[in-house]
Order: structure tokens, then sequence, then C-alpha cells
């Protein structure tokens, strides 16, 4: 294939300052092409689109979300504060929505390896099913 697939994220008039706050965000990222209309930007290599387009008007849900796999508790505590609590909202077990209304999920990066265990999964399940920022180190101790 010699186009990856990436994702294109609808806004109605806001495409530039959502593409110029993910590039503040992530680190490695940068706007690549931008008109009024398609702004084309990177987060860490991965290509985005965001498209300006009022008819009719889309908004974001839970549907589809990006998942950022956290190597430590510092990690998930810089992007939760970032995402989540500069103008976007906290929901359940890691998920939140940015300013934007596009949905995320701060992970640790070892999650499923916390989870592969099957006497600790229960465990695990149960203490971040109360959570809605994840807790490294109450997930490690469940």
């Amino acid at each position: 294939m010699a186009q990856p697939i990436f994702p294109c994220l609808w806004f109605e008039h806001n495409a530039q300052a959502a593409a110029e706050f993910y590039c503040k965000v992530f680190p490695n990222s940068r706007i690549t092409q931008s008109s009024p209309i398609v702004v084309n930007f990177e987060l860490n290599g991965q290509p985005f689109m965001a498209l300006n387009d009022r008819r009719p008007p889309h908004h974001f849900n839970e549907a589809v979300s990006f998942v950022i796999n956290c190597k430590d508790q510092q990690e998930i505590d810089y992007y939760w504060q970032a995402l989540a609590l500069e103008g976007g909202k906290e929901s359940m077990c890691g998920w939140c929505s940015d300013r934007f209304g596009v949905s995320w999920q701060v992970v640790p990066a070892e999650l499923g390896k916390l989870m592969s265990d099957p006497a600790r999964a229960p465990r695990v399940i149960a203490a971040f099913l109360k959570m809605k920022k994840f807790d490294l180190a109450a997930l490690r101790s469940a």
C-alpha cells in the first residue's frame, strides 16, 4: 500500500486549532500541510487529517477513541492533565475527551501484561473499574 491508513477528524471550524493543540501535547509532532479546509499533521509519526466542514454538524463520541500507551505514571498524569483536565472531560477506566470532544484512552502500556494472569486479572479489572485516571501503583498491587 503506497499510502498509510490514517484518521480524518471532522471539525466544524477549528481544525487548525485542534491540530496545533495536539502537536503541542504529543512529542515529535508537527503540522505538515495546512489550508482553510484541511490540516494534515503527524502525532509522533502517525499521520492525521483534520477537516473543517459545517454541513451537517458531526459530533465526536466514544465509538472511536485513540489509545495512548503510557510507560509510567508520569506519562499517564501528563496526558490526563493535557487532555481531560484542560477543557476536556474525565470518564471512567482511563477514558477522557479533550476540549474538542475527541475521545482518548490514557492507559499504562503494561495493562495487558497485568491482565494476562488469569488469577490476577479479576483484581486488576475490579481496581480499574473504580478509577477515572489510572493509578499504576494500585493496578500493580491488585
